[in-house]
Order: structure tokens, then C-alpha cells, then sequence
């Protein structure tokens, strides 16, 4: 059984995973206009941004501000909260892996030195933010600050990203190549992914309305989220408690299109259908699904009619979306999601869909409009699809039910 005895986050909705949580109970919107990323569209765009400057970021982790990218720094905060529950004492004689996900590393600082970098009168040394945009410098920056020594390794498969080094982590503990997995992402706002979004048409101009029949595409978010998979042994050796467990995992590439999926949700049908498979549950066991949501017109039509065709247009689980809260943290977003489906087992909640209001024509579900409280939920499922068809589901899972 594989166990999560750890978490950690930082989103737009607060620094922490209790300030996370604290937001998403009062239904806080805090999505607006960009401060801190320098974009000449900053008072069109909507995002969701981490209210820290980087030399605010770099501060409170006592490091100078140069070298290091705004996604690392991102990074190093959340894990430094996920890291409490394993101190270095220990780590030791500990197999640990360390599977870090980005997308962006860190393009968000050298495209802000792009012009002085290629001006001949400009004077200074830029190789340290070169060296800093190679994504797998986010993750041995990371490892060193914390002095892990184990495993590492980067996975960048877009918005799947650290769903997909949550599935892998799993796999090693399985498979007893690592006894703990410290699994997660980081991404930071930048200008190409906005304009990119932005030329693709999938970027929404006022706060993201996920499910709705008006949706109009997402809104871009940045943080990091972390989480410690733990071997049940590993974990009693050294009395660390489980938070929940990661149950089962599910992973396709349906190769649909470079950057839509397939309109009949194939690809995410049976990614959910092969998590629960792992997991060895029938899909009535599921409470609530955190779904990817995205709010552009062909991921959640694609997405709700997976939903529709698993579980049908009655008796369906409550689901809702997330990223109206946080913005599309992009390589993050599978770690936050699986951190919120932790944090919904733990506080029997379910996360409502913020702004939703009209229904989608083509589907008979609706997700979750208002928050429920004192609502169980033994099993969730956290969906992840990202560009080029790669999709992931996670299955968590109340720990009491698999002890």
C-alpha cells in the first residue's frame, strides 16, 4: 500500500496547504491581474498568480536572488513544507526518489533578460539564468538545497506532468526500488505559455467558468505541490502517519491531436477505467473526481462525456474543477489536485466549481456548484490530461479503508 505521509503547496490561493485549504472552504476567488509577470497584455489577461515577488520567494528561504528561477523557487517553498514530516535524521539508510515535473523551468526569468542578453551594449553574466532554464535545473537545484541524494529524475509531459511523476513514484515503492517517492511540480507564469494559450484561443479574459456551457478557456496559474509516497513499512519504521494513500493510477496517450482531445473522451474514459483497475475498485466507490477542467470548449466536452459514459448521467460522483480557484498551474496542477482530493478525504468536503451556472448542451452531468461540507468521501479521482494526449487519473483513498 502505498501511503502519503506528506504534503506540501503553494498556489495563488495562499502559501501554504492550510491557507489552500482555508480559501477553498470560504469559496475565495482570487483570480486577476497579473503584478509580478511583465506582460505588456497584464491588464487583459486573468491569471492566477502567487501574490510573492522572487526576492520575497528567495528570502524566506535565505538564498540569493541570482540562479535561481522563479519556478524553483516556487518549488523549494512548497517542498520545504512537505519535507516537515521527513526530517534528514530520518532519511537514512532511506531509498528515496525525488521525481520533480516542470514544463516551463526557467523561461520565466531569461525571457525577462532576452533583451539585454542579445544587446551588444549590455554588460553582465546572464549564464547563470541560461543554465537555469534546462527544466531538470529546477530539480537538482532543488535536491541539493535539501541535500537529496537518491534518485532523480524530471518528467515534463505538459499538464500531466506530476500526475505523472505521482504515478511513478508509486510504481518505484511498488516495485521496491525506492522506499519513499517525493513527488510533484512547479511552473511559473510566463509570457510564452500566456501567448501561446492566447494564440491557441483556449485563454479566457475574465475569471474561468469550467463546465459551463459559456466557458471560454482557461485562465493561467503558477505554484508548486509536493507530496511524500511512503511504503507502509517505511512508514512504521519510523512512525510517520499517513495523510491518505495513493490507491491506484491510470495512464493513456490516445495521440488524438497535439493539443485537443479526442470529442468522444476516449483517451480519458479509459484512463480513469485503468486507475480504478489499479486500484481494484468499482467505479461506485468513488465519491468525488477532481476533474482537469480546464474550461476550454474541447477538454471539458471531452472530458464530462468521459465522465458520462463511466459513470453514467444519474448516479455519478460530485465533481468539480479546481483551477476556477488556482488557474492552470500547468506541470503543478496534477500534484494540487491530488493534494485537495487529500484534503476533501481528510475534511469530508467536496470542492465547489466556482462561477458554473448554465449547463453543458451535450452532456446530462453538472459538477458541483457550492461547497458541500460533512459530505464522506472514501475514494477520489484526480484527472490530469495534458497536450499530445497524454493522460493520467489518480486514485486517493482514506487510509482507515486500506489498513
Amino acid at each position: 500500500m502505498v501511503q502519503i505521509t506528506g504534503i506540501g503547496m503553494i498556489t495563488a490561493l495562499g502559501n501554504t496547504v492550510a491557507e489552500n485549504l482555508q480559501a477553498i472552504l470560504e469559496e475565495k476567488e482570487v483570480l486577476g491581474h497579473p503584478n509580478i509577470l511583465q506582460t505588456r497584455h497584464r491588464n487583459e489577461m486573468v491569471v492566477g498568480e502567487v501574490k510573492q515577488t522572487n526576492e520575497q520567494l528567495a528570502a524566506a528561504l535565505n538564498l540569493p536572488g541570482a540562479g535561481f528561477s522563479r519556478t524553483t523557487l516556487l518549488g523549494l517553498h512548497a517542498l520545504r513544507e512537505t519535507l516537515k514530516t521527513l526530517p534528514p535524521e530520518q532519511r537514512a539508510p532511506k531509498k528515496i526518489a525525488f521525481i520533480n515535473a516542470t514544463t516551463v523551468g526557467g523561461m520565466s526569468d531569461v525571457e525577462n533578460l532576452y533583451s539585454d542578453m542579445i544587446s551588444p551594449a549590455t554588460e553582465g553574466d546572464f549564464l547563470s539564468y541560461i543554465d537555469s532554464l534546462d527544466c531538470a535545473d529546477c530539480t537538482q537545484r532543488m535536491a541539493d538545497y535539501f541535500d537529496l541524494r537518491g534518485f532523480q529524475t524530471t518528467i515534463s509531459t505538459a499538464c500531466s506532468s506530476s500526475a505523472n511523476a505521482l504515478q511513478l513514484g508509486a510504481r518505484m515503492i511498488e516495485s521496491g526500488e525506492a522506499d519513499i517517492a517525493i513527488c510533484g511540480g512547479a511552473d511559473a507564469l510566463t509570457r510564452f505559455t500566456l501567448n501561446g494559450f492566447n494564440a491557441l484561443k483556449n485563454v479566457d479574459k475574465k475569471p474561468t467558468r469550467p463546465f459551463d456551457q459559456h466557458r471560454n478557456g482557461l485562465n493561467l496559474g503558477e505554484g508548486a505541490a509536493y507530496l511524500i509516497l511512503e511504503s507502509e513499512t517505511s512508514a512504521k519504521e519510523r512512525d510517520a502517519a499517513a495523510i491518505a494513500v495513493l490507491a491506484g493510477y491510470g495512464n493513456t496517450n490516445e495521440a488524438h491531436h497535439p493539443t485537443a482531445p479526442s470529442p468522444d473522451g476516449a483517451g480519458a474514459l479509459l484512463t480513469m477505467q485503468e486507475a480504478l483497475s489499479v486500484a481494484g475498485l468499482d467505479k461506485e466507490a468513488i465519491d468525488y473526481i477532481n476533474a482537469h477542467g480546464t474550461a476550454t470548449l474541447g477538454n471539458d466536452l471531452s472530458e464530462g462525456t468521459a465522465i458520462e459514459r463511466l459513470f453514467g448521467n444519474q448516479d455519478y460522483p460530485h465533481f468539480s474543477s479546481t483551477k476556477a480557484f488556482t488557474g492552470h498551474t500547468l506541470a503543478a496542477s496534477g500534484a494540487v489536485g491530488a493534494i485537495i482530493c487529500c484534503l476533501a478525504i481528510r475534511g469530508s468536503f467536496i470542492p465547489p466549481n466556482l462561477r458554473f451556472e448554465t449547463p453543458m448542451e451535450e452532456i446530462g452531468i453538472v459538477p458541483q456548484k457550492k461547497l458541500l461540507r460533512n459530505t464522506p468521501v472514501r475514494y477520489a479521482l484526480a484527472n490530469s490530461f495534458g497536450f499530445g494526449g497524454n493522460n493520467v487519473s489518480l486514485v486517493l483513498g482514506d487510509v482507515n479503508l486500506r489498513s
